[in-house]
């Protein structure tokens, strides 16, 4: 017989329709590869879910993103069930959830990380907390959500007083200027570079899920130095927290003054996007593997942490 998956999907942070997306997309590509699917929509409520877990499948497949979904929360209740599921698990995903955290570590790491601070919301609206241009950020979000560049010669303040929706502290960290570069790891392994050109501005929630906004260029077109760097950092960062499965680590990438020029990790995603323009796909795709197998790979490395 068939493994019997069940895919997690929505949830109830602010990436629900993206995590739908996600979740529909890998079911329907877990059944082509021959899996019993069950696919449950994650509401906040244990008791539903852990209902909805009953016949207990084989492997969960963690289709969930944003606070709730990939901080620790589900996956602690997997561990408590005893069920395997994709992607990190507990402590890893709540390092990486936790910006401010998972940088520290980086840091200590020897991987270059960028300049940055955690401020109270209210300090961010009374005046600059350091030299523009800045980003600002919530602690603990995906998708881009609430970032916000703060530009030389900007009259606007980053967010509306009362309108941070997104806890007492913001992280602020100095602009890398120059481009955007991705990392793929799974296993032991990092896939490829992917350098991001959106048609406009910065690479947002928008352009990270709207058609035709972002141009993906794979293999990145830097020098064989930097995309090695890359490759290592996001390698060692992986590791760093104790990730598992597929996580995708994202860079600046400053040449403004020549090449090589510095590459700076942001952040490690341990549980990446698989909808049509999703990046983790994509590098997939560029070394040969079609969706099917990468996430029938991810379900056969499924764990929990008994």
């Amino acid at each position: 017989m068939s493994k019997e998956v069940a895919v997690l999907m929505g949830g109830w942070s602010a990436e629900r329709e993206v995590s739908l997306v996600t979740g529909k997309a890998c079911a329907k590509a877990l059944a082509e590869a021959g899996y019993a699917v069950r696919e449950i929509v994650v509401e906040r409520n244990p008791r539903k879910l852990i209902d909805a877990l009953e016949p207990r499948p084989d492997a969960v497949f963690n289709a969930l993103h944003g606070r709730w979904g990939e901080d620790g929360t589900i996956q602690a209740l997997l561990d408590l069930l005893e069920l395997p599921y994709t992607h990190s698990g507990l402590l890893a995903s709540a390092l990486a959830m936790n910006k401010p955290m998972a940088k520290r570590l980086f840091g200590m790491a020897g991987i270059p990380v960028v300049e940055g601070k955690v401020v109270p919301r209210e300090r961010v609206l009374a005046g600059d907390v350091m030299a523009r241009p800045y980003v600002v950020k919530p602690l603990a979000e995906g998708s881009s959500v609430g970032v916000h560049i703060v530009k030389r010669g900007d009259n606007t303040l980053p967010f509306e007083r009362g309108r941070w929706p997104y806890g007492d502290e913001v992280l602020v960290e100095r602009y890398i200027p120059g481009r955007e570069l991705t990392v793929t790891v799974m296993g032991e392994k990092a896939l490829a570079v992917t350098e991001l050109r959106p048609d406009e501005g910065f690479y947002d929630y928008t352009h990270k899920y709207t058609d035709g906004r972002t141009s993906h260029l794979i293999p990145a077109p830097v020098p064989d130095a930097i995309a090695k760097a890359c490759m290592d950092y996001a390698l060692s960062a992986h590791k760093t927290l104790g990730c598992r499965g597929v996580s995708r680590a994202d860079f600046r990438y400053d040449d403004t003054r020549g090449e090589p020029g510095q590459v700076f990790l942001l952040e490690i995603n341990t549980q990446p996007g698989m909808t049509p323009l999703s990046l983790v796909p994509e590098q997939a795709a560029y070394l040969g593997m079609s969706f099917a197998q990468l996430v029938s790979w991810m379900v056969e490395n499924a764990k929990c942490d008994r």
